[in-house]
């Protein structure tokens, strides 16, 4: 059985893109390394969510010693490990260093995403001394095996979501009916697509290239056959993977 959720039809030829993918999309924590005020390395354990397209969205409180070296100097780096490494060897599994500037964004998308992901955030998120934070990626370097050390680009890591904005508008609606009204759906698609343990599984958000799941401390990830760009295609996404986990349950 997985630790985190992979559809068994997954080992298909190696794509640095899809892996570094999966790692932003099923890390939950991640080792944020900024620059003190001597302009060393300070690195600290954070939580992390992304955005739609795929940057990662920080929850800081300005009296951590990470947002105070941001607020010098926004430039800094932020390690993700992918759950999908063998127990008790976090080098089996591929990681994912982003660098970039990290900076505050008052946008309400990334407060709905964060906490979905992190919902016990939800008690100190509105504090005054928090902000979320986005992380605007300027390069990529994933290692997922031997041989496989890849240097991506801000165009490959991330989704182009320029023509996605009907299905980000719909995202929140379909996300809060999934989780109301189709628990047995959520439980089919994480069972019997992602080999993961009966829970109580629920989604913590969509994009356009999937749907994300969190029963508890496991996670699953679910990529849609092509891209969603309307609220309509998300719908219809969501039920062919409804349909394809019913067709996998053993009779």
């Amino acid at each position: 059985m997985n630790a985190v959720g992979q559809a068994p039809e997954a080992a298909a030829p190696f794509s640095p893109v899809t892996a570094a993918r999966r790692v932003l999309r099923l890390a939950t924590t991640g080792a944020l390394a900024t620059l003190d005020k001597d302009g060393g390395p300070f690195s600290s354990l954070v939580n992390v969510a992304t955005t739609y397209a795929g940057e990662p969205i920080l929850l800081l409180s300005k009296l951590a010693v990470h947002t105070r070296n941001l607020d010098r100097d926004s430039r800094a780096s932020l390690l993700l490990v992918s759950p999908d490494g063998e127990a008790g060897d976090p080098l089996a599994g591929p990681r994912l260093t982003i660098t970039g500037k990290v900076t505050s964004d008052r946008d309400t998308a990334l407060r709905r995403r964060f906490l979905g992901r992190h919902e016990e955030a939800a008690i100190y998120a509105d504090f005054d001394d928090f902000s979320f934070y986005r992380l605007k990626v300027r390069a990529a370097h994933l290692v997922a095996g031997f041989g496989r050390i890849v240097d991506l680009t801000p165009a490959e890591l991330l989704i182009d979501c320029s023509d996605a904005e009907r299905m980000i508008d719909a995202e929140p609606d379909a996300v809060a009916h999934m989780n109301q009204d189709h628990a047995n759906a959520l439980l089919l698609c994480a069972t019997q697509l992602c080999d993961m343990p009966e829970a109580e599984w629920t989604t913590t958000g969509c994009d356009p290239e999937g749907i994300d799941l969190r029963a508890g401390p496991m996670r699953a990830r679910v990529d849609f056959p092509k891209k969603a760009k309307t609220g309509a295609e998300l719908r219809l996404a969501l039920v062919d993977l409804v349909e394809a986990a019913r067709a996998k349950r053993p009779t």
